[in-house]
């Protein structure tokens, strides 16, 4: 079956809770390349060291509280003077997480008392490049840490103060509403230096408004008296406000009809970059959603998001607000290059054509925002050290380009550093950006097809630093500026380790682990340690620290893995190369097989196929899995004799944006030829009958299992949804419309992409699953395919409703009920008595 095979040596010392610290090493000096289709590469982990088999596993255990297996290390950051290692832990039989930390990486594990939270958690921090503090916010409130790990708490109050900038002074400035202030670290003295208001300026007197008031003016002294009186007490105000420094200046007054989305103060205190725009709703009147399961006994009515055919565009302004001479000066978009494009001019054209009408393509401006903040550290506008440039990241409402810009002060105008434009849809991730230094940007940009890391001097040529066949992820810059600190999966397409780049282009990526499976990173803030959350598919994340050195062995510090989740006998998955009948690239793909599996046996095996959900996800990796009671059953169901298949589709996350946008305007297409590539596949290589072939998923992966059966009938003998997108067009806008653009310019991609649409097709035996207080895929989605089903007079088909429950289940009932049910359903179709 393979051509060459890698294991993943997890190891006892690896697992046994008593052990002090390992490094497990891979089994072989270096990684084998990412496979081809030529080149079909297995990789697989091996078995549980300490597991004896003695715990039973049960669909009971699987499906209860995951307490059982043990609170693995959550959220893992470090002290902000880079001492002490911290993560959040949940506590037993409740969903409250503590803090933990343990001191000096030493040793075990401490509860943080409350009292002392504000010592350790930071929603944002700041470091002073001229002054030895960090700033950072707690609850809202304003704290810096000084170079003698003293700390000075400057806000207390329910105002939520943020957005903290390091001025060139040594003070430090934050935001709290539309106001702005600039505040004295050492003695926490404040000032107000600018305030941003959305309504008409003051006036001393109004305006005649029609002809009584006009003639009531001109004819009557008591009123021109008191007009003149107002006119003089606010040309006072006005003069007392501009000559008197003690006072709060004069705030810029902008169109009332906007809103503020986002600003930033400059560090040298002399401008504010604001975004603004009209205001938006998330919701409308009628997005509501019925709960039938209350406290009071009666019904009531959740809001909910509105749906992407409901969808309104997203257009923002950048106002230079100059806090010198108190000017504000809106920006334009039009020095970005292909601003006022009709980029969806043949999508369109088609969609015209198919109603029998014509289609002019015109030019005009396109809505274009501030690039949504997936995580970013500073966000999508960022001043350099020293104040003298801004650069903004940008992206069009249509979801075709993405820019980073920098602003011409002088000029008053925008001007393009990087464009990314794709034809399908920008990635919502891997757009990080920042300075490098005071004249140098750098950036995350998959412009050569896999996200990768790149530098450009304001005034020339950018320089790519990664390049290669795999996925750059969580780049963090060094301090002092010399190295990049970066995630990525550069030696299989499953194994994400931690490697460092130089800034200068002047080495290629340096490896800092080699611990197989899944390893992220937090960089210390002395840029000399790596806290490392590591996990492999049979193992559950686990903390483990070591240098920045790259010859360093980590040392693990928790072991947080229940003795009886380790005692159960799990089945190791391969992950398998399938060779795709579409692309040249493999179809990633865990193999679970039973433990006495014999491809030569007479009788061939039963199959499930597992799909996951998201769309955009990586499942088929060495790291432990999202979907760990997936994982679990999977185990189970080798047991009972069945083979399972967990594959990344196309669209998948990890493989490179080709295989991102192969789903653009046909979603359900090409994962469903990888579904029977994977099929085909079970049967050549694995004794498979074709004939007790089975699938499931939730989510996008139910979407998949509805296109699969409704348009490869047979494919499957049955299939389970579980909360199913059934119709596009009722989906979220920001996921849906960047793959299918919307649903008034391409009907024709939602009606090609939407099952519900392709039920008569429906041979096979099916499950919905339908959690009734969804808020991400409605419970109409299934609702509305059932009266389908009814119409088309389908039966073979039943619909499971889970009343209390949303996306993700909360109930270990509900997942019992729902998993017995499946289980079911494969036990009755792919196990029959046959002639």
């Amino acid at each position: 079956m393979v051509k060459s095979r890698l294991v993943i040596a997890i190891g006892a010392a690896l697992l046994a809770a008593s052990c002090a610290s390992t490094s497990p090493a891979n089994d072989g000096a270096a990684m084998a390349p990412a496979a081809t289709s030529k080149q079909v590469q297995t990789v697989s982990a091996d078995p549980l060291a300490s597991a004896q088999g003695t715990a039973e596993l049960t669909m009971e255990q699987i499906m209860a509280d995951p307490d059982w297996m043990g609170r693995f290390p959550e959220n893992a950051f470090w002290s902000l003077d880079g001492n002490d290692m911290l993560f959040y832990q949940k506590r037993e039989g409740s969903d409250i997480r503590d803090l933990k930390v343990i001191k000096n990486a030493q040793g075990d594990a401490q509860r943080v008392p409350l009292s002392d939270y504000h010592f350790y958690v930071a929603d944002e921090t700041e470091r002073s490049a001229v002054a030895d503090w960090i700033a950072y916010t707690y609850e809202g409130n304003v704290f810096v840490r000084f170079a003698d790990n003293s700390v000075r708490q400057l806000t207390r109050d329910e105002a939520r103060q943020h957005n903290l900038q390091a001025m060139t002074d040594g003070s430090l400035s934050y935001q709290q509403g539309n106001d702005f202030y600039v505040v004295d670290v050492n003695t926490g003295a404040s000032r107000q230096v600018a305030s941003i208001k959305f309504e008409d300026a003051p006036q001393a007197n109004k305006p005649a408004a029609d002809y009584l008031a006009r003639e009531e003016q001109q004819l009557i002294q008591f009123v021109q008296k008191e007009r003149k009186a107002a006119a003089e007490r606010f040309e006072r105000e006005q003069q007392l406000q501009a000559e008197n420094p003690t006072l709060a200046p004069k705030p810029f007054y902008l169109d009332k009809s906007k809103q503020l989305v986002d600003a930033r103060l400059s560090p040298r205190g002399d401008k504010i970059i604001a975004a603004i725009s009209e205001p938006q709703a998330w919701r409308e009147d009628g997005d509501i959603m019925p709960n039938y399961i209350n406290e009071d006994g009666r019904i009531s009515s959740e809001r909910v998001r509105r749906r992407v055919a409901d969808a309104k565009p997203n257009e923002q302004q950048l106002v230079i607000l100059d806090l010198q001479n108190h000017s504000d000066t809106t920006l334009t978009y039009n020095t970005l290059p292909g601003w006022n494009e009709d980029v969806l001019a043949e999508v369109k054209r088609e969609n015209h054509e198919a109603r029998g009408e014509d289609y002019e393509s015109e030019q005009k401006p396109r809505a274009i925002h501030l690039m949504a903040d997936w995580g970013w550290e500073n966000g999508a506008m960022q001043w350099n050290e020293d104040g003298t440039q801004l650069a903004v990241m940008l992206e069009a409402w249509d979801n075709k380009d993405r820019w980073i810009a920098t602003v011409d002060f002088a000029g008053k105008k925008l001007v393009a550093q990087d464009r990314l434009h794709d034809d399908a849809w920008i990635n919502y991730t891997h757009n990080e950006f920042g300075w490098l230094n005071t004249e140098t940007l750098w950036f995350m940009s998959e412009a050569d097809g896999y996200s990768h890391l790149y530098v450009k001097p304001l005034n020339g040529d950018r320089q790519q630093l990664t390049a290669g066949d795999y996925v750059v992820e969580t780049a963090e810059l060094s301090r002092d500026a010399e190295y990049f600190y970066f995630q990525a999966n550069i030696d299989h397409p499953g194994i994400y380790e931690v490697y460092r780049v130089k800034t200068d282009g002047s080495s290629k990526p340096e490896a800092l682990t080699d611990l197989g499976g899944m390893t992220a990173f937090e960089l210390s803030p002395t840029d000399d340690q790596l806290l490392l959350t590591h996990s492999t598919p049979l193992m559950p994340p686990e903390l483990y620290h070591k240098s920045t050195q790259p010859g360093d062995a980590p040392e693990r510090k928790t072991f947080t893995v229940s003795e009886k989740f380790l005692s159960i006998d799990w089945t190791a998955p391969d992950v398998v190369g399938v060779p795709s009948s579409h692309v040249e690239r493999p179809i990633y793909t865990r193999i679970y097989t039973p433990e006495d599996f014999d491809a030569d046996r007479a009788e061939a095996y039963p199959a499930v196929v597992f799909i996951h959900g998201a769309g955009y996800l990586q499942n088929a990796h060495l790291g432990w899995s999202n979907y760990f009671r997936e994982f679990m059953f999977h185990s189970l169901l080798n047991k009972h004799g069945y083979v399972v298949a967990d594959l990344d589709y196309r669209g998948s996350k990890g493989y490179g944006r080709d295989w991102r946008t192969a789903i653009y305007r046909q979603m359900g297409t090409p994962e469903v030829e990888d579904l029977v590539d994977v099929a085909d596949y079970l049967q050549r290589e694995l004794n498979v009958d074709g004939d007790r072939l089975g699938t499931y998923g939730g989510s996008y992966g139910g979407f998949l299992t509805f296109m699969a059966l409704f348009k490869e009938p047979g494919l499957f003998e049955a299939g389970s949804a579980l909360r199913p997108v059934t119709d596009w067009a009722h989906y979220n806008v920001g996921y849906t419309s960047n793959i299918l653009n919307l649903p008034q310019d391409d009907t024709i991609a939602y009606r090609r992409s939407s099952p519900i649409y392709f039920a008569e097709g429906l041979q096979d035996a099916l499950l919905i699953n339908a959690p009734m207080i969804d808020d991400n895929v409605f419970f109409q989605d299934s609702v509305r395919l059932v009266q389908r089903l009814i119409e088309l007079k389908k039966t073979d088909w039943e619909t499971a409703i889970y009343p209390v429950e949303p996306h993700g289940f909360r109930q270990p009932e509900s997942w019992l009920n729902e998993y017995r049910r499946i289980f079911k359903l494969f036990e009755e179709n792919l196990k029959p008595e046959r002639d």
